[in-house]
């Protein structure tokens, strides 16, 4: 089934590949796939509560950083489990893995946005608009061409953690005002890697209506 495909690959995805096939004979066979897919809750939860504890003593946000790790792994590993041994939940773990990666970028702006004093929310949730644009995209991209990406300009969701968890290090360092002051620069990026994603997406669908006209 073709859901269970991705297209295109990222900058770290001949890597990733390598950690998967090293990870996954240690995976337990009490483990099922839609075990390793849920744990992104658990992982949600856990971001959430650092970000609160942080508030107290930002080294808390260590924690965080570790949960995105765990989730990057379990994330990486659900997909090739259940095709090893073949559970049979392909549309199931496509709706789901999805839902709860939409879940868990949530909870890390949530988190941030405990850090931060209420007047930067609203930055906060134009960024949480425009990345969640992104995750738009795919689904609206996948619908018109049925096929399914989510990497854009050598960007997947590997990258993204490694952002995450790189900005984490940088306000433990530094501080919430590196964080307050980065969020600007870090709204324009975005808006312009939207604008040129979704241009280069419109021209290859247009592209595929013309050449079947």
């Amino acid at each position: 089934m073709a859901m269970d495909k991705k297209d295109g690959q990222s900058l770290l995805g001949p890597y990733e590949s390598q950690l998967k096939n090293f990870l996954v004979p240690f995976v337990p066979k009490t483990v099922e796939t839609y075990h390793l897919t849920l744990t992104t809750l658990l992982w949600s939860g856990l971001i959430i509560l650092f970000g609160y504890l942080a508030t107290i003593n930002i080294h808390w946000l260590w924690g965080a950083s570790v949960a995105i790790i765990f989730q990057y792994i379990t994330d990486l590993l659900d997909g090739e489990i259940g095709r090893q041994r073949n559970t049979g939940l392909v549309r199931w773990g496509f709706y789901m893995d999805h839902f709860l990666d939409y879940i868990f970028l949530c909870a890390i702006i949530i988190g941030y946005a405990l850090l931060l004093p209420a007047t930067y929310y609203l930055e906060l949730l134009f960024i949480l608009s425009l990345v969640t644009a992104f995750m738009v995209n795919s689904f609206l991209r996948y619908g018109a061409t049925s096929t399914f990406k989510i990497q854009y300009l050598g960007i997947g969701p590997t990258e993204m953690r490694l952002l995450f968890i790189f900005i984490n290090t940088m306000i433990i360092i530094f501080g919430r005002t590196y964080m307050a002051f980065a969020l600007p620069y870090v709204l324009v990026l975005t808006t312009i890697g939207l604008v040129v994603v979704v241009y280069r997406t419109q021209k290859s669908i247009w592209a595929m209506d013309m050449k079947k006209k």
